[in-house]
């Protein structure tokens, strides 16, 4: 009797823990369940952007001391937007602080936030800001390398660099699907202040297009936005009958960055390379447009091609450019066509020259 009573308590403890863990299994469901709803009708509230892509508000003390006190040895430049500061964040992330005078706006910060949403690996993010004492101020993550421009054309007493044609097309090809990406949200975003200064490079030489949509933002607080674009900027579309930007003239924009980067010259100083460009034909001597710095280390094919891309880039009618997706597609078919043309075989194998060692000083 004491057997059958110890296995019925058996039978009826094991079924009390099977009991319980039935009834923990339906409690975490439903809690899950009700975290579920829960996310789901707060995202749907309306178009606040999730706390996660929102800009970090950062304060002027931390600021001050990333960028110790905006000292001038780490003032790196000035932009559209202001004098650029080099600075250290307490979490250890490099950060360019751009800063300007100005009364705070809430309008400030739903542009900022709007702008820090948009993410590509060939885009220069942006962090964070700042709006303290008369001041607003941007942060972005630090690009070490600098730009394409100074990399061209040096700085101060600094040559530039050789950088060979195979290097300038995968330059060419990262900064078009930037712009692309732009052009892919909707509503289509509008860099406009393209250029080669605001195309930056890291320790990997991968480009990363910067200040994307600052004279706008500019413009929409009631600063010097485009109306202070400069009108001899060669960079600016010529044809645009008003300030209005577009895609069309992120496009002109995009070619006049390609006449640089194959030229090696900059169209501020020599516009004549805009207009060689413009009237290219397939009898053209590549010779008198190509930087000289490449010598001969690239193919006649692929140079007529990435030229006849560019002259649709700059073509004066604004309804007969590419899209940013085309062009983006055409280069990367050059890219891979020069590869191809110029791989050395060695034993079968074709020889690969590391991206370091594309780029030496010149003399």
């Amino acid at each position: 009797m004491s057997g059958i009573l110890a296995a019925a308590l058996g039978g009826a403890a094991g079924g009390l823990v099977l009991l319980g863990i039935v009834i923990v299994a339906v409690v975490l469901c439903l809690r899950h369940r009700r975290r579920t709803l829960d996310s789901s009708e707060s995202g749907s509230s309306g178009p606040h952007l999730p706390e996660s892509q929102e800009a970090r508000c950062l304060t002027l003390k931390e600021l001050s001391s990333a960028t110790r006190d905006f000292s001038s040895a780490n003032l790196i430049g000035h932009g559209t937007f202001g004098e650029v500061y080099k600075g250290l964040l307490d979490d250890g992330t490099m950060v360019a602080v751009k800063r300007r005078h100005s009364p705070p706006s809430q309008e400030f910060i739903q542009e900022v936030n709007y702008l820090s949403s948009i993410h590509h690996r060939n885009l220069v993010n942006l962090l964070g800001y700042c709006q303290e004492n008369g001041m607003q101020m941007l942060v972005y993550e630090y690009i070490p390398n600098g730009s394409v421009s100074t990399h061209l054309y040096g700085k101060g007493h600094s040559p530039g660099i050789k950088i060979e044609f195979k290097q300038r097309l995968s330059i060419a090809h990262g900064t078009a699907k930037g712009l692309s990406h732009l052009h892919s949200l909707t509503p289509p975003a509008i860099h406009m202040n393209f250029k080669t200064a605001n195309v930056l490079v890291d320790e990997d030489f991968v480009p990363k297009v910067a200040d994307t949509g600052i004279p706008g933002l500019l413009d929409r607080l009631g600063g010097a936005g485009q109306s202070s674009r400069f009108y001899n900027d060669p960079f600016l579309d010529p044809r645009m009958e008003s300030i209005n930007f577009s895609i069309q003239s992120d496009v002109y924009s995009f070619g006049v960055f390609l006449v640089e980067l194959v030229s090696g010259r900059r169209a501020a100083s020599d516009q004549s390379v805009i207009q060689w460009v413009q009237n290219f034909q397939e009898s053209s001597d590549i010779s008198a447009i190509a930087d000289n710095r490449m010598k001969s280390g690239f193919t006649s094919e692929s140079m007529k091609e990435l030229l006849r891309l560019t002259s649709w880039c700059v073509n004066p009618a604004i309804n007969q450019r590419p899209s940013m997706s085309l062009v983006e597609a055409e280069i990367h078919r050059i890219r891979e066509q020069e590869i191809r043309l110029t791989s050395v075989m060695t034993e079968g194998t074709p020889t690969v020259t590391l991206g370091s060692q594309l780029f030496t000083t010149s003399r």
